[in-house]
């Protein structure tokens, strides 16, 4: 079918500029669709904003952000078509533009149905980030062919838009070129300069602003192509280039208008924030060329300068003083491990529900419920972070991470001193352990930076052999959890006390299989990952049965936390809030500590002043974080950054997006129904005061090196 003659067009007189109109206007057509697809795919996570009726207003912003993510990926095409050379005049120079726009689209069709699926994960579109965050791991193609399974539907629906593209592409004809060449070269050199002119237009984020003087300007190219073919009269050339001539003027001016409505920088990711009630809404305009495109080698941090360095200490400061004689509390030193469970979010864990999806939900951790009564865990606990890579600054820094994961960003490379590093100083053995590869997500450089001395990890386990070998590896990820957690209690015994020492799990990763000899013993519930939750759980279990056994166990304080959530099945974890709820336990076998749960707020980044206030740290140092068993309840806080920061305390949830306050929430509206914007003033400006003051240290000791005691 020829698509043209729909509309009156012969194919033998389609000039290169009509050609390339028609198929940035059927990319667009696509990305809608893309959208229609993505919302459908997430609808759960979408249903407060369907039900609120503003949904169509979401996707008729889209094409805002799809024109530049259409153009960054077409601009090889469009100068392409349009090179004024006469010499390209041929049928197979067309044919490989034609290969060329297929393929490039052919990338952003599955880029974006591949992040319809990765969303649910991470509540925000993929950023160029993703590939600093796997570059170490050699198992996404397997990844990819779990989820083309999975989901063979959009596998297909893939194929019929790559399809659609080479079947509906309109192709310039060579013959329809004017002759002489002047004359040639008059019309191709304007054609070129329109094409080139919209796309940068387009990709500043002007070009659908004033979209009427596109549409005009696009008329009068048209028309003036039109005349100079179709004309019979000495005065044409005359005519067309009167017509040419204004609709370039038209289309040049356009960005002009557009930035009197906006910055004249280019449009980001973060204009998306404008049109958007909550942050996951944000991913509903965007699209993922645009969101990668847009990262690549963007400046994290900047001073904001929110108010003076006087007034700024006077409201926060993450450094924290040494707390010498802290340890003799726990009668001696105590060894320490912290456990980071892999995509553990509250909503599996019974035990930590019963205020929020009700006394008769069981869960999926068992053995985690367990602990709850014998470990002190708070009210309210959150995440920092939405990325296994942003959770390791957190719980073994104090770091949390504001607008990038702070492994990718510059300041990774600031003087630190982590737990591991301040802890080592006081005499401490420190290891940790991850059954992946060592390189996996570049989790072995992160360690020795934040100061753990050894490293174990799928080949360590595999040398030892006497917790299994090569057969314990899940095909995907790394060892399983159960015999790498064997091994972890195993190389305990063998470090020196006092020790302190980190393990990461990896099993309830997707795509969250579990052993054979383990299948159908774990409750499948609704989503895939929660009978890996249940063997991970289990393999907690036999870990503390082994360790308890030895004879540093009654020594040794333990952390169990996460890394960041994951498949969300109750409304009350699908808001922008909720999202980040994850478990803190701290767990002493001796019974010195409190148990049960306790009043206020935890987050991951206050683990590290508490170890620290627990052991008696005998140095002063850098954390985002509070000790949680000496801070009053009624000063606990917490924050995480989605797009958004999102700053908890004094019961509320404050959201910010870096200039004003978008939303207030009491912290038990888990489904964040009801803004409060504008009932407490006074209570807004208090509470965006101290997170101005927190995020302008935040950047400030990004920039300056500020990571340490001494600087900052």
């Amino acid at each position: 079918m020829n698509p043209l003659k729909k509309l009156g067009i012969s194919r033998s007189v389609v000039s290169p500029l009509l050609a390339t109109g028609i198929n940035m206007v059927l990319l667009f057509i696509v990305y809608s669709l893309l959208r229609i697809e993505f919302l459908l795919e997430n609808l759960p996570l979408f249903q407060e904003t369907v039900k609120e009726g503003y949904i169509y207003k979401l996707l008729m912003a889209g094409p805002v952000f799809d024109a530049p993510g259409i153009f960054y990926l077409n601009i090889l095409y469009i100068a392409m078509m349009l090179l004024p050379c006469h010499t390209k005049e041929r049928v197979g120079y067309y044919k490989l533009c034609k290969w060329v726009f297929v393929c490039v689209n052919a990338a952003g069709i599955l880029a974006n149905i591949a992040d319809s699926i990765y969303f649910g994960y991470t509540m925000r579109r993929t950023t160029f980030d993703f590939f600093s965050e796997f570059a170490g791991d050699d198992n996404m193609l397997k990844i990819v062919g779990v989820e083309l399974v999975r989901h063979w539907y959009l596998a297909i629906l893939a194929g019929v838009m790559i399809w659609g593209l080479w079947k509906i592409y309109a192709t310039p004809s060579p013959g329809a070129n004017p002759r002489p060449l002047w004359r040639y070269y008059i019309l191709s050199i304007l054609s070129f300069a329109a094409g080139i002119l919209t796309a940068i237009s387009a990709i500043r984020g002007g070009f659908l602003v004033n979209w009427w003087h596109y549409i005009i300007g696009a008329i009068l190219l048209y028309s003036a192509w039109r005349a100079y073919v179709g004309l019979r009269t000495k005065r044409k050339d005359i005519y067309a280039s009167v017509l040419a001539l204004g609709g370039i003027i038209l289309i040049a001016i356009a960005p002009l208008g557009g930035w009197r409505h906006r910055d004249i920088r280019p449009i980001t990711i973060s204009n998306a924030n404008r049109y958007i009630h909550r942050p996951n809404e944000a991913a509903l305009i965007l699209n993922t060329p645009f969101s990668i495109i847009r990262t690549i080698g963007s400046v994290p941090f900047s001073d904001p300068k929110y108010m003076s360095d006087a007034e700024m200490r006077a409201l926060y400061t993450p450094e924290h003083p040494a707390s010498e004689g802290a340890d003799s509390v726990m009668n001696g030193r105590k060894n320490v491990v912290i456990i980071i469970l892999e995509s553990f979010g509250k909503e599996y864990i019974g035990a930590l529900n019963h205020d929020i999806l009700g006394e008769g939900y069981k869960g999926y951790a068992p053995f985690i419920d367990s602990l709850v009564n014998v470990s002190a865990t708070w009210q309210n606990t959150f995440d920092n972070g939405q990325k296994s890579i942003e959770a390791m600054p957190s719980v073994l820094a104090g770091i949390p991470s504001f607008v990038k994961s702070f492994v990718l960003t510059p300041a990774s490379m600031n003087r630190l001193k982590g737990l591991p590093a301040i802890l080592g100083e006081d005499g401490y053995a420190t290891a940790f352990f991850h059954g992946a590869r060592k390189g996996s997500m570049g989790f072995d450089g992160f360690a020795r930076s934040v100061g753990f001395k050894e490293y174990y990890g799928r080949e360590s386990f595999i040398e030892d052999g006497r917790a299994g070998g090569e057969e314990e590896f899940d095909g995907y990820w790394g060892i399983w959890d159960e015999p790498f957690l064997q091994f972890f209690a195993l190389k305990l015994s063998d470090m020196p006390e006092p020790f302190m020492a980190s393990l990461f799990t990896l099993s309830s990763h997707h795509p969250f299989n579990v052993p054979d000899k383990y299948k159908g013993r774990f409750p499948k519930g609704t989503a895939p990952i929660h009978q890996t939750i249940g063997y991970t759980d289990n393999a907690l279990r036999e870990f503390f049965a082994t360790a308890s056994r030895q004879p540093w166990y009654k020594n040794t304080i333990f952390v169990i936390t996460n890394d960041h959530t994951n498949e969300r099945c109750h409304d009350e974890y699908r808001s922008a809030i909720s999202a980040f709820y994850g478990p803190i336990l701290i767990f002493d076998p001796a019974g010195q500590l409190p148990r049960g749960v306790q009043e206020g707020i935890a987050q991951q980044t206050d683990i590290m002043p508490t170890i620290l206030g627990l052991t008696g740290s005998r140095q002063g140092y850098v954390a985002f974080g509070k000790d949680l068993f000496t801070t009053p309840a009624e000063e606990d806080w917490a924050v995480n950054y989605n797009g958004l920061y999102q700053y908890v305390k004094y019961g509320y949830v404050l959201q910010f997006d870096g200039k004003k306050n978008v939303g207030l929430y009491r912290l038990g509206d888990h489904k964040m129904k009801r803004n409060l914007l504008g009932t407490n003033p006074e209570l807004e400006r208090k509470m965006q005061r101290e997170l101005e003051a927190l995020i302008q240290q935040y950047m400030q000791r990004m920039l300056n090196d500020g990571l340490t005691v001494d600087k900052g």
